[in-house]
C-alpha cells in the first residue's frame, strides 16, 4: 500500500528524512509550465509518466520520494511502479492542486 502524504504535512515529512527527499513531478511539461513548486529543502524532479520507466535511472538510487502530478491519481500510479522497484514512496495526496491550497497559494491553479 502507497502511503498517502496530505500537502499539509508535507513540511514535517520532509523534515523527518534525515537523508533529504526527492519530490518527483510526473505531470506534462504544459502542465510545469502552468504551475510549479519551488524545491526548498529537497531535490525536484520532472518526469512525465509516460517517460518513467526509460528514465528510472535518473532518480537517486537510495532517495525517498514523494510523487506529484495534478491531483495525485498520475503519481500514485508512478509511486506504485517506483515501489515495485523497491524504492521508498509516498504519494502527494490531492497533488499540486492540494499544494496550492493549502502549502503555496502563490502556485497557479490550473
Amino acid at each position: 500500500m502507497i502511503a498517502q502524504l496530505p500537502a499539509s504535512q508535507f513540511k514535517a515529512w520532509l523534515a523527518a528524512q534525515a537523508g533529504g527527499a526527492v519530490v518527483l513531478d510526473v505531470r506534462e511539461p504544459w502542465e510545469w509550465q502552468t504551475a510549479s513548486v519551488l524545491p526548498d529543502g529537497f531535490e525536484l524532479l520532472t518526469i512525465p509518466l509516460g517517460e518513467l520507466t526509460d528514465r528510472f535511472s535518473e532518480l537517486p538510487p537510495n532517495a525517498v520520494v514523494a510523487c506529484l502530478c495534478h491531483h495525485g491519481v498520475r503519481s500514485q500510479h508512478a509511486a506504485a511502479y517506483l515501489q515495485r522497484q523497491g524504492m521508498e514512496v509516498v504519494n502527494l495526496q490531492g497533488g499540486i492542486d492540494a499544494w496550492s491550497c493549502e502549502l503555496d497559494p502563490s502556485v497557479a491553479r490550473y
